[in-house]
């Protein structure tokens, strides 16, 4: 599988991200939408797909008692223990697994199957979302999202941190395209959509010149203040894109 991203990226990202050890709140992003479908739906087994340090994981089992495993190619299971810890859990309340999504072959079937900023580091869109697929139970539900590069956020992205926005598959990120690949592999009840009203980020913007995060900032301002005014989702402003769908 073409990925855009190797394991050195990985080790360097987690390296380079201070203070990721807290207590998960539940406003974190997407948790309310999780609460959602995990009640409707009445999810008992998870797994979430490249989800170092485990954020989705550790809340699911925390808060609602769903039978959890992390698949990542990079795993530190101190970092896990310690998020656990923070979280009023136990070391093994979840189960944790090293390895290349390609190669696993679990024993058992999901009830629902997430990843959070995994696909777009693919080239073949379908394939991934297709291995996504493979691992669900009869009836079992996919949830997927990924960065919205194709609006304000992808011209920053690519004018001020070209190196980060070459590690992502652009060409994914059409709401169209997603609902076509999902309804191809046979998934029901297909929802793709642009999530957020507004967001503005850079990767370790600290590393960046003055003038670099001034501009962001300022451009920030702006724009959240009109998305309070004019609060909806759009392809320009919103920072992520979400796909739901079941089996």
């Amino acid at each position: 599988m073409n990925s855009l991203t190797n394991r050195e990226f990985w080790l360097d990202y987690w390296k380079s991200k201070p203070n990721i050890i807290f207590r998960i709140p539940d406003n974190h992003p997407f948790l309310p939408l999780l609460r959602e479908l995990t009640e409707k739906s009445g999810l008992r087994s998870s797994l979430e797909i490249g989800g170092f340090p485990g954020y989705y994981s550790i809340w699911l089992k925390r808060e609602m008692g769903v039978e959890a495993t992390l698949l990542d190619y990079v795993i530190d299971q101190n970092t896990i223990n310690k998020l656990l810890n923070i979280n009023s859990l136990n070391t093994g309340d979840i189960t944790t697994v090293e390895d290349d999504l390609f190669n696993y072959n679990p024993e058992r079937k999901f009830d629902l199957v997430m990843s959070n900023g995994l696909i777009e580091h693919f080239e073949d869109t379908r394939a991934i979302i297709q291995k996504h697929a493979s691992f669900l139970a009869p009836g079992g539900h996919i949830l997927i999202t990924l960065p919205n590069f194709r609006g304000l956020n992808g011209w920053f992205q690519k004018k001020f941190d070209h190196a980060n926005f070459e590690k992502h598959f652009i060409e994914c990120m059409d709401i169209y395209y997603l609902r076509k690949i999902c309804k191809e592999i046979g998934l029901k009840n297909i929802e793709v959509c642009y999530s957020g009203r507004f967001m503005l980020w850079l990767e370790n913007e600290q590393m960046l010149s003055l003038w670099i995060r001034l501009f962001r900032k300022s451009t920030w301002i702006v724009l959240k203040a009109l998305t309070k005014i004019l609060p909806f989702e759009s392809k320009a402003l919103s920072p992520f894109i979400v796909i739901t769908a079941h089996l």
